[in-house]
């Protein structure tokens, strides 16, 4: 396939819908996985594509990539006994960080988003919540 080929089917790839997207999958690599985000199916499908012409990483990065170790969560870098707080519906919301996660309500949780997810009680990213991150 030719560098004008793959670079049509990126651009292919961006005008499609998750139903396009996953049948495009479909067709080239079996069974899609179960995303409903069409900006992360969209770069899983160009990757794909990609490597399927150029190759996926060398071995030498992915041996870089594995003395990295695990991505640290989003808010663990503010360090143990950080408090992050919110005023959410009225209340004001304090969560700790600790050694091995976040603290609510004498609730310990993995990560900053399982936290605002039980605040909120719906689905929420932490550091956004928490505004750690810009909104998108």
């Amino acid at each position: 396939m030719s560098i004008d080929e793959i670079e049509q089917n990126i651009r292919d790839i961006s005008a499609m819908d998750l139903e396009e997207l996953r049948d495009t999958w479909r067709r080239r690599y079996g069974v899609p996985p179960t995303l409903r985000s069409q900006p992360i199916m969209r770069m899983m499908l160009a990757w794909r594509m990609q490597t399927d012409a150029y190759g996926g990483i060398d071995a030498e990065t992915r041996k870089t990539l594995a003395r990295t170790g695990a991505a640290q969560p989003v808010g663990r870098d503010l360090g143990v006994g950080a408090i992050l707080t919110r005023n959410w519906k009225g209340k004001e919301i304090k969560v700790v960080v600790e050694e091995d996660g976040f603290r609510w309500e004498d609730e310990l949780y993995p990560s900053l988003s399982s936290a605002a997810t039980a605040i909120a009680g719906s689905r929420w990213n932490g550091p956004r919540f928490f505004g750690l991150r810009d909104a998108a």
